[in-house]
């Protein structure tokens, strides 16, 4: 996924946002409106066509028509058009704070939730949380999320709560400062920890997934074992990318795939001898067991290092306590 670079022009209480971004090499040969569908599904591709037909999307500093073909490596530049009927509305959905100051928030997303609305799930998320509990996040992009986590995984996220702790957080987050340290179940025995550093890029049939992809961006995860079961492995991983779904392809790239993970890990498979009470866990065990357990920055006004643990969700702990009692390590 391309990165979003993002311009604020602030006049009184309103921000107008403009977005800069690039369109990857693999999306060659689409249309323009399915590739900025896809490249910003914060907003609907009729809403995406109308910009390109009003000249609100420039691409190579022209404007072109929502049916043309792209090649890869335009730059484009988007000035959302102010519309209400794209705003998030606050909701009020329970959050978990783990930290709060003037500057950010630190919150403990539960699985299932998901970070910020885009096709198929335009409430009920992350962001329409956040603008619930602080009102004054409505004038942050995406109320202020610095970065995100599948809706299937659980664990901490930062949230900045001004325009100048945004950018400070952002531009540590681009410069691979932040620290991030994942838990992960994983199938197969790992003797020892490992880094994979692989590629990824869209797949190229299935434009939902990505995959390992030569020429496609650079993506690195180190992982180190946690502790190890008779045929599963919990892993502490940490990121030194941030690509989409980057630890579940790299997993399932090295044939470690995460537990329960439904599109990159394969159907259920059975282990021969396993106890009735192994088996269920595992077959009941519907989303990727990864967990988002420590995250660290620096504050972006005081300049401390700070950083922040939280425990696995019950889900995963009962998982972890199966496999410990039920296939321990040889």
């Amino acid at each position: 996924m391309p990165q979003h670079i993002n311009y604020y022009n602030v006049i009184g209480l309103k921000i107008e946002q403009q977005i800069e971004l690039i369109i990857p090499t693999e999306m060659a040969g689409l249309r323009l409106d399915q590739a900025l569908a896809e490249l910003c599904p914060e907003y609907s591709r009729s809403r995406l066509k109308s910009w390109v037909k009003s000249g609100d999307i420039i691409i190579d500093n022209k404007t072109l028509r929502p049916r043309d073909k792209v090649n890869g490596g335009e730059v484009v530049i988007i000035t959302p058009v102010a519309d209400t009927s794209l705003e998030v509305k606050a909701e009020p959905i329970a959050l978990n704070i783990v930290y709060e100051d003037d500057a950010m928030l630190v919150v403990n997303k539960p699985a299932g939730l998901v970070v910020h609305p885009a096709a198929g799930n335009w409430g009920g998320t992350l962001q329409n949380a956040l603008l619930h509990y602080d009102s004054e996040l409505e004038g942050l992009p995406r109320a202020g999320l610095v970065h995100r986590i599948d809706k299937e995984t659980s664990g901490l996220l930062m949230v900045a709560r001004t325009l100048t702790a945004h950018k400070t957080l952002v531009d540590q987050l681009q410069a691979r400062e932040f620290e991030r340290e994942y838990l992960a179940v994983v199938r197969g025995y790992l003797t020892a920890g490992g880094t994979v550093d692989q590629p990824l890029a869209r797949h190229p049939t299935d434009r939902k997934k990505y995959a390992v992809r030569m020429g496609g961006k650079e993506a690195v995860t180190h992982y180190r074992v946690g502790k190890r079961f008779a045929k599963h492995t919990l892993l502490r991983v940490k990121l030194e990318t941030g690509r989409t779904h980057q630890i579940r392809i790299h997993m399932s790239h090295i044939n470690h795939s995460i537990v329960g993970d439904q599109v990159y890990g394969g159907r259920f498979r059975a282990i021969a001898n396993a106890s009735e009470l192994l088996s269920d866990t595992l077959r009941a065990f519907k989303r990727q067991a990864l967990h988002a357990a420590r995250l660290g920055v620096v504050h972006p006004v005081t300049g401390e290092p700070m950083s922040w643990t939280c425990e696995m969700p019950d889900d995963m702990k009962n998982l972890v306590h199966v496999l410990e009692h039920e296939s321990p390590a040889p």
